[in-house]
């Protein structure tokens, strides 16, 4: 298990499992979590072959065992516009919308998946990060669903939880 991926719907608490995970498992393993949002490149673009090959080289980096850089997007000025170097660990996290997509699963990862209604889920994100967004994360609910069906993402599952409403 020194792959995770954590995925599922925009706002059912992909990040909280994450941040548990990490608190747990740092105890006595060296652990690193990469936020699909820092991958994203912008809103239309965030579930491209970009992310797809970015997954591909963190996985053969962490693999490997060698430090690896990644782009970091920055939301305000939506560009990437930082990086950050991660080092060898023992167990690399994924989590976001789209972390436990194919190339990742081939690499052996334990992939969970949170089930959430999609309006129970969009309220969540809205509520947190503001109305500003509606707009967008109405389209991204379309890309979210496009992706998991094509990439049969939650079938593919080996752990698979409910958010609570």
């Amino acid at each position: 298990m020194s792959l995770i991926a954590i995925d599922g719907r925009a706002g059912a608490g992909k990040t909280t499992l994450a941040a548990s995970f990490y608190e747990e498992l740092s105890a006595d393993k060296t652990v690193a979590v990469i936020h699909m949002d820092d991958l994203y490149d912008g809103w239309e673009n965030a579930l491209s072959e970009h992310l797809t090959q970015t997954l591909e080289s963190i996985v053969k980096s962490h693999q490997s065992k060698v430090a690896f850089e990644i782009d970091i997007f920055n939301w305000k000025s939506m560009s990437f516009d930082s990086k950050r170097v991660i080092h060898p660990v023992d167990i690399l996290i994924l989590e976001g919308v789209g972390a436990g997509q194919k190339v990742v699963r081939d690499a052996a990862a334990t992939l969970y998946w949170l089930d959430i209604d999609a309006e129970v889920g969009i309220q969540r994100v809205l509520n947190r990060d503001g109305n500003q967004i509606a707009s967008q994360m109405k389209q991204w609910q379309i890309a979210q669903e496009i992706h998991f069906l094509r990439d049969k993402t939650r079938e593919n599952a080996e752990h698979i939880q409910s958010s609570p409403a």
